[in-house]
């Protein structure tokens, strides 16, 4: 029979939101189901109502009513465009989430999601936050982007403080971002840096960057490092790429100029008649932002997170025989 339950908050929790408390404790419930069940005072913290966002402290009493057996569970499946579509942004955005403080956000974004709006865009990270506003009416801020089709490590300031802190680190570069893609062919140097200047060409697809000459107009400098990390062949390899710059589309851009272009890529992957696209492979761009390093906002330590691969690339690495246990990442 089903029961309520009366769940002491421990003292690690301290602080913790009620919602992201029971996204720990039973990660399959939905945000649609939570609010509902607040709303009806289903949920009580010490016996009152409580709100989504309310802080809870240690030793709490946090009634929790009957919830289905998959809610607790979690979610099934990988989180896609495809999985999302039809879930309540406060959900995703829960499902996306793997770190969170008081100051910042990280959460690992799936391939295909904007980060912000755009011609054709209908859904998109930054209008999502608004689900995350908080007491004071502040929503979360983005600090820095990751192209729509890739995948990958995505930091949020949760304050116009950690804001301003965390868009400062970017710029001067104080951190440190780890990309992992999958390449046609192997670079026959095993490690080394890119160094070009880019600009952005309009064409009738869109605008996408070209490599340009020192002094072009609009010509930016872009510098990027890789290292081939295992190789199929030499048909294709696992290579790990750092931005030292952070131009659009660097990286894509970059592995293309070295001759071996990130597979799947829609703007600088150009199709080989002598050359057959894998079966098994989805055509799907193979560019995962795996991990940052970045000080925090509050100058106590660094943020340090990895972002699991998208099924995708998961599919592609399983095909290949590529072993994530190789990389340091």
């Amino acid at each position: 029979m089903a029961v309520v339950a009366q769940v002491k908050v421990e003292a690690d929790e301290a602080g913790l939101r009620l919602d992201r408390w029971f996204k720990l404790h039973y990660p399959g419930l939905g945000f649609g189901h939570l609010q509902k069940l607040l709303r009806s005072g289903q949920i009580r913290v010490d016996g009152g109502r409580a709100k989504a966002d309310t802080r809870i402290a240690p030793g709490q009493t946090i009634r929790v009513p009957p919830i289905e057996a998959d809610a607790a569970r979690g979610p099934s499946g990988p989180l896609t465009m495809n999985t999302i579509r039809d879930r309540h942004d406060g959900d995703v955005l829960s499902q996306m989430l793997l770190y969170e403080d008081d100051k910042v956000l990280v959460f690992n974004k799936p391939a295909g999601l904007a980060v912000q709006g755009g011609s054709g865009v209908s859904r998109h990270v930054d209008s999502m936050l608004e689900a995350w506003r908080n007491k004071k009416g502040e929503k979360p801020r983005l600090v820095h982007r990751i192209d729509r089709d890739t995948s990958g490590i995505l930091v949020v300031a949760r304050t116009r403080g950690a804001a301003v802190a965390l868009t400062k680190a970017f710029r001067e570069r104080d951190s440190e971002k780890l990309y992992w893609a999958v390449v046609k062919g192997v670079p026959r140097e095993r490690e080394g840096r890119i160094s070009t200047y880019l600009v952005k060409q309009a064409t009738p697809d869109g605008d996408r960057m070209r490599i340009a000459k020192h002094g072009d107009a609009g010509a930016d400098h872009a510098l990027s490092h890789y290292r081939v990390v295992e190789a199929l062949a030499q048909r294709f390899a696992w290579v790990e790429m750092e931005p030292y710059t952070g131009r659009t589309h660097q990286l894509r851009v970059h592995a293309a100029h070295l001759g071996h272009p990130i597979i799947g890529d829609p703007k600088y992957y150009e199709d080989d008649p002598n050359w057959e696209f894998p079966g098994g492979v989805q055509k799907r761009l193979h560019l995962h932002a795996r991990r940052i390093r970045i000080p925090h906002p509050d100058g106590q330590g660094m943020i340090d997170q990895i972002a699991p691969l998208p099924p995708h690339m998961v599919q592609t690495f399983n095909l290949f025989g590529f072993d994530e246990a190789s990389s340091e990442a």
